[in-house]
This record gives structure tokens, C-alpha cells and sequence, in this order.
């Protein structure tokens, strides 16, 4: 009997590829300091882009040339699902038990730009404590899967339709 690919099987593989490399792009960005640099945050949008469409180009290989619509929507969903709970799983542990001071730098110019435009210390105190919970490590575990699921749906929306290919219906 011949070994069948199934859409599980190809979404874990590149699922777990995007996250490791995923992880190893968050070191570098951590380590040399540029946490925060929005240029920087779409380089993991493509690589999530990327990983999506190279999972779909390797189902399609592996089942006779052939993808639906729904079959890529899947693989590129469940990929970045994947992806996004060994990424976000590294980042809690990074910033809970690593280094729990990682965010500091981006709240301390979160503070400087609310003084620039004006805000009372009053209102800088609120603002930073509401930040602090949606920045704390538990919370950004859940929107960093729960963002990643949502992104790799959307980017999984346009790529499938590049790389889907159906079986004629008529052989």
C-alpha cells in the first residue's frame, strides 16, 4: 500500500520548520537589542507567508499535483497554528523566566512618545498599566497563537488559490 499524505501530516512538518525558524528570528531580533522595530515585524509576516505557500506546494506534490481550495485554506491555517504555538510558547518562556525585562525598552518608549504628545502623568500611569497586562508573557501567548491562526488564514485565502489545482472531472 502506498504511503498517503494527508494535509495533518504536511501542516505539522511546515508548521514545525516555521516555528523553529520563527524561534531563531526572535532570538537574533532579542539578543541585538531591536525588540519593537516595526520594519523588523514584517519579516515574520513573510516568513509565515512563505512557509504557507511552500506547505501547499508540498501537499500538492505529494498528491498527485493536485490540492482543493479548502485543502490549502487547511494546511495553511493549521501551519501557521503550529507555527504560532512554538513561537509564542518560546517567547513566554523567553520573557518569563529568561528575561523578564525584554518588554521594558518597548514600554519605556511607549511613556516617552505619551509625553511628547501631551498626556498627564495621570494619564500615562493608566495607559501603562493597561499595557502591561496585554504585555505580559500569559497574554501575549494567546494573541501571538491566536494572531497567527488569524494571519496565516488570511494569507492562506490568496495562496491557495495560486497553488490550488483540482482533479479533472472527467479522466
Amino acid at each position: 500500500m502506498e504511503n498517503q499524505t494527508t494535509t495533518t501530516k504536511v501542516a505539522l512538518k511546515w508548521g514545525v520548520i516555521i516555528g523553529i525558524l520563527s524561534v531563531i528570528y526572535s532570538t537574533l531580533i532579542m539578543v541585538m537589542g531591536l525588540l519593537g522595530n516595526p520594519a523588523l515585524g514584517w519579516v515574520a509576516y513573510v516568513v509565515i507567508a512563505v512557509g504557507a505557500f511552500l506547505a501547499m506546494k508540498s501537499f500538492r506534490k505529494e498528491n498527485n499535483d493536485f490540492m482543493t481550495y479548502g485543502q490549502g485554506l487547511g494546511i495553511g491555517a493549521m501551519t501557521s497554528a503550529v507555527s504560532g504555538i512554538i513561537s509564542s510558547t518560546y517567547s513566554f518562556v523567553y520573557m518569563k523566566f529568561i528575561d523578564p525585562t525584554a518588554m521594558d525598552p518597548i514600554m519605556k518608549k511607549a511613556e516617552e512618545d505619551m509625553e511628547k504628545k501631551g498626556l498627564s502623568p495621570e494619564q500615562i500611569d493608566q495607559a501603562l498599566e493597561m499595557s502591561k497586562v496585554f504585555m505580559s508573557p500569559g497574554a501575549m501567548f494567546v494573541w501571538g497563537v491566536l494572531g497567527s491562526i488569524i494571519l496565516g488564514f488570511l494569507f492562506s485565502l490568496l495562496i491557495s488559490a495560486i497553488v490550488k489545482k483540482e482533479k479533472p472531472i472527467f479522466v
